[in-house]
């Protein structure tokens, strides 16, 4: 005798299925990532460390400088600029666009 199973069943089975919290629990590294996490850890701490800030503060001062000078491209003083807020604020530049696409 074959036994179905119920329509009640099924939906909720495949419902559990589909919803996304389950994924949302693994918080840990997967396996074999250690020196990869810890690579990208440095290099996160290298771009926007001391020695990130040095290298912003002398672009920044060196576009004052052609400022005061008259002698600025203004293309490369934009770029300049926007790049320096792009690199510090990197990271909150990555969470909003996580916000927005629902991760979190």
């Amino acid at each position: 005798m074959k036994r179905f199973i119920s329509p009640r069943t099924l939906a909720g089975t495949l419902l559990f299925g589909v919803i996304p919290s389950a994924a949302h629990a693994q918080n840990a590294d997967p396996a074999g990532s250690g020196p990869i996490v810890a690579a990208l850890s440095w290099l996160q701490g290298t771009l926007l460390g001391n020695v990130a800030t040095a290298v912003a503060v002398m672009a920044v001062a060196a576009v004052g400088f052609m400022m005061l000078t008259g002698r600025l491209n203004w293309r490369f003083g934009a770029t300049v600029i926007i790049g320096v807020f792009i690199l510090f604020g990197a990271a909150s530049i990555v969470a909003g666009i996580q916000g927005v696409a629902g991760g979190a």
